[in-house]
């Protein structure tokens, strides 16, 4: 790992699938390289919002699921050893006369170039809305999901009526005791596919159209909710071991937005080598504008060679930087 006071060749703001195959492929190059991510884990947004999602547009799989994907991207990221940071926010940078001086919330550091690639920005769970909510929080109400496990053999209830909370029920029914969909409404905005797969599964129960309105402490370590029906004065009582709740997350750019970079409908605008408008800082994915550009994960990755072969040229103006695979291989390997 790289000093404190010593200088990155590029840092990779954000750890999303972009972001890792950037830092990836800057390794190829043998480029002391950083990934800074905020959340938990790698992987973004697909991650944290719909890791259980089917997806066809990546090259050369028909499909894979975003919780594959992301494994596949992060056993190729960490065989090449670029330097991670985990639940860490880059708040500022500045200008030096190396480089950049890049302030996060724990921490300075230092780096030659930057490719920003941070997605939606950073994204918070839209929370439930009841009083008691907080003390269950991160205990029995979930609002994120990085070990599936722990819902092994579990009777739990999903709240959300969107993709990310019927993807979560499809990814967790065949490890759960049960689960239970509850939604505001009788009508799900997820795709009918995903539905009609839920319905087939024995498990598998919906409660609508209910509103949960109050959280209690029940027997045997569970969480008790109190549920309202739509337009109705009946309210029920269930129990269950735990509570996802999937009702999206809202994003925001506003620490980008004051970095001082030229910005197109709250994403940097970037030239045709990704580049910014300061020299020095690149961005990629759907962080970046470019008009016609779509905000596909495929569309990221063709991006990430472009600024890292772009931001390598800026840092080492005298070095030919090699494209292709088989000859930075040849090059890493020795």
């Amino acid at each position: 790992m790289t000093n404190s006071n010593e200088y990155y060749d590029l840092t990779i703001i954000g750890g999303g699938p972009v972001g890792m195959f950037a830092a990836t492929y800057s390794r190829m190059h043998m480029a002391k390289t950083q990934i800074i991510e905020s959340l938990d884990d790698l992987g973004g947004q697909v991650t944290a919002l719909f890791p259980a999602k089917t997806l066809y547009d990546i090259p050369a799989f028909y499909k894979i699921s975003g919780k594959k994907l992301i494994k596949n991207l992060n056993e190729q990221t960490v065989a090449f050893k670029p330097d991670i940071f985990l639940k860490e926010t880059v708040q500022a940078f500045t200008k030096t006369d190396k480089g950049f001086e890049i302030q996060t919330n724990k921490r300075t550091t230092y780096s030659k170039a930057i490719i920003i690639a941070a997605g939606i920005g950073s994204f918070e769970p839209r929370r439930l809305r009841v009083s008691s909510a907080k003390q269950f929080e991160g205990k029995l109400l979930h609002y994120f999901i990085s070990d599936p496990t722990i819902f092994k053999d579990k009777n739990i209830a999903i709240a959300g009526g969107g993709d990310s909370a019927i993807d979560w029920a499809l990814e967790l029914a065949p490890l759960a005791k049960s689960v239970t969909v509850t939604h505001r409404r009788d009508k799900f905005r997820a795709l009918e596919s995903s539905l009609d797969a839920l319905h087939q599964m024995k498990n598998v129960s919906f409660l609508t159209p209910y509103t949960i309105k109050d959280l209690q402490k029940a027997p045997n370590d569970q969480i008790e909710l109190t549920l309202q029906k739509a337009h109705d004065k009946e309210r029920k009582k269930v129990a269950f071991d735990n509570l996802i709740v999937n009702y999206g997350f809202s994003s925001s750019n506003n620490i980008i937005e004051s970095w001082g970079l030229n910005m197109e409908r709250h994403t940097i605008k970037v030239s045709e080598k990704q580049e910014t408008s300061i020299p020095g800082v690149y961005a990629i994915g759907d962080v970046a504008y470019k008009e016609g550009r779509p905000a596909l994960i495929a569309s990221g990755m063709g991006e990430a060679p472009t600024a890292v072969n772009n931001a390598l040229l800026y840092v080492y103006p005298d070095r030919r930087q090699p494209a292709h695979s088989t000859e930075l291989m040849l090059k890493y390997k020795q």
